[in-house]
């Protein structure tokens, strides 16, 4: 696997208290634990080297200190609406790459359809070529699921099932 691969693999974040809390790109992690502020629970088996070193990437770290995690919501972005929808599209139900999806108002900007988290979904270019500007209703698709905002039961969700490709996250997922 090529390292640039390695340093954008998903690494989960757990709290001081090993509460899971986030997910991270591997680089992120790597960035936490050499600046001491987190410490590596478990590693992939993959490593990054410089000129005189191997590293083994982490696949889980933990914070050092305990942070208080407020409710909060997700900032509204791309990258939180792409993963929300799993990176798939709404329309035809197919799992791309980011690079292979936009993003859609499901009532078009020019309808007043506002950027929300209930107006936005992934679509692939096709779907979203052949919707143009109108409703799913008026182009005779359907969505997959009402898209709604990113919530701690979204996040916990997606660890879980990021879980099903790292084994070594599984006993930290216990709800």
């Amino acid at each position: 696997m090529p390292s640039l691969d390695r340093l954008h693999k998903p690494v989960l974040v757990l709290n001081a208290s090993y509460e899971p809390i986030n997910i991270c790109a591997a680089r992120r992690a790597l960035v936490l634990v050499l600046k001491g502020v987190a410490s590596a629970e478990e590693h992939s088996h993959t490593h990054v080297h410089s000129v005189r070193h191997a590293m083994p990437v982490p696949s889980v770290i933990r914070l050092l200190e305990y942070r208080r995690i407020p409710h909060q919501t997700r900032a509204l972005s791309r990258k939180n609406i792409l993963m929300r929808d799993r990176y798939t599209c709404q329309y035809c139900h197919r799992t791309m790459s980011s690079a292979e999806l936009t993003l859609d108002h499901v009532v078009p900007r020019s309808r007043a359809g506002e950027t929300t988290w209930e107006n936005l979904v992934a679509c692939c270019h096709p779907c979203n070529n052949r919707k143009g500007n109108r409703t799913p209703e008026e182009a005779g698709m359907r969505l997959a699921r009402a898209p709604r905002p990113f919530s701690l039961h979204t996040s916990r969700h997606l660890m879980r099932l990021l879980a099903k490709s790292d084994d070594r996250w599984r006993k930290y997922l216990f709800y």
